[in-house]
């Protein structure tokens, strides 16, 4: 699992994704092992970003790969089984303040991961 997140957060780094937050759950919740939450500049960057994080999960050998608000790209959530992403425009982002919603329960790594 470990190498699998590393690679995820790489990826989104990798596609210029901003302010990336790693929240650790485990132990917490038995909706996953991990949430990531990340900005992207545009739609389009949103989009891409997600589509690229999809192939990532694929070649990492992670099946059933559910994402939801892929066309839209205000908000993309990617369920990768223990690990969730979304992948939000910035005004999305601080419309829904996942961070302070998670974070109260969660350990929390930001970009240094």
């Amino acid at each position: 699992m470990t190498n699998i997140i590393e690679k995820i957060l790489f990826k989104l780094e990798d596609d210029k994704a901003l302010n990336i937050v790693k929240l650790n759950l485990k132990g917490k919740t038995d909706v996953a092992d991990f949430l990531v939450i990340a900005t992207g500049t545009s739609s389009r960057h949103v989009s891409s970003i997600s589509e690229h994080l999809i192939d990532e999960f694929k070649k990492l050998g992670v099946i059933g790969i559910k994402p939801e608000g892929l066309t839209r790209g205000d908000w993309v959530l990617i369920d990768g089984g223990d690990i969730i992403v979304h992948i939000f425009r910035k005004e999305v982002r601080q419309f829904y303040n996942l961070e302070k919603l998670w974070g109260s329960s969660a350990s929390q790594n930001n970009k240094n991961f």
